[in-house]
């Protein structure tokens, strides 16, 4: 079960819902610990005064605001706690907007919002339909963890989901930012005709499933394999310098290898069967393809007496 980060309620005119945020995703990045090597001991840091040196006591470290040059503005944790947001366990819905009004970016973090008590279910469930069939998303404000956000609750088949946000002024302009980005009036209509053609010859259902973290399953294939005393060897790989290409070309090339494997893949079973080769020429072609595939790996597993050893993946 998950446990709630935050528990209040959430308003909208003079309906108040109890409760209760819970985080949507989990953070799966490999992790290591910092040890002295030939040792399992830990490697911790130390807070020390950058002048000389020492470690300074958590008890005599304050909070200064940098105003360049060196010169800073100390302030107290008293001072800090008078600035921040009234704490609040209210989530107030102010308005209700288009979510394709929203631009992806302003989005931080997705939390999932469910009622606290019975009591609360009616009342959950009428806004969380009400919002569904009005195809709206509500807009509101939460503190949480001495931060204000301000965020956006959409209606999903289950449950609200909430959506902290960034304020409009923590938001890159990319033109100040990216000074060289290219214009849209160089591109010539037979080009974008051909990036259009490429792009719909591509179009498929979204499917999340599709989608795997592989530097995560190699590290965890590479932990797997040293823990069974088999050794690592690195190679070397040189990637191909960039060359000129015309683009009408590329873009040519790219729509007839999506049409070649779309074909490929609807081609029938019993069709494929009856123009493969009945020969051995499939199995030396599988050889050959792994070779080349092992020989473009940065890295292989091997054994200790120089064997190819099968690399072992933990559940992830």
């Amino acid at each position: 079960m998950a446990r709630t980060i935050w528990k209040g309620a959430l308003s909208f005119g003079l309906v108040n819902v109890p409760v209760g945020l819970y985080p949507a995703t989990q953070d799966k990045a490999i992790h290591f610990n910092q040890l002295e090597e030939g040792t399992s001991d830990r490697i911790r840091y130390k807070k020390v005064n950058e002048r000389t040196g020492k470690e300074v006591e958590a008890g005599k470290i304050v909070k200064g605001f940098d105003l360049g040059g060196g010169e800073y503005v100390i302030l107290t944790d008293d001072e800090l706690a008078a600035a921040e947001p009234e704490r609040s366990r209210l989530v107030e819905i102010t308005d209700f907007v288009d979510l394709d009004e929203i631009d992806p970016v302003f989005y931080r973090s997705t939390y999932y919002l469910a009622p606290e008590g019975e009591a609360a279910g009616k009342a959950y469930a009428l806004l969380r339909q009400a919002m569904r069939e009005s195809s709206k998303i509500a807009i509101g404000t939460l503190v949480m963890r001495n931060k204000e956000y301000p965020v956006a609750i959409r209606p999903d088949d289950e449950v609200l989901t909430l959506e902290t946000m960034y304020f409009s002024d923590e938001i890159r302009s990319p033109s100040k930012e990216l000074p060289d980005l290219p214009k849209s009036s160089e591109l010539t209509e037979r080009e974008i005709a051909m990036a259009q053609l490429l792009v719909e010859s591509m179009e498929s259902e979204w499917d999340p499933n599709r989608y795997h973290d592989t530097h995560r399953e190699k590290v965890h294939a590479l932990v797997e394999a040293k823990r069974n005393g088999d050794e690592i060897v690195v190679q070397s790989t040189e990637r191909p310098e960039a060359k000129v290409v015309d683009l009408m070309d590329v873009l040519s090339a790219s729509i007839e290898s999506v049409k070649a494997g779309s074909k490929a893949a609807k081609r029938p079973k019993a069709v494929a069967e009856r123009t493969a080769p009945k020969k051995s020429a499939p199995a030396k072609k599988a050889v050959s393809a792994r070779k080349v595939a092992r020989a473009k790996s940065p890295t292989s597993i091997t054994s200790k007496t120089g064997s190819k050893a099968p690399s072992r993946r933990k559940a992830s």
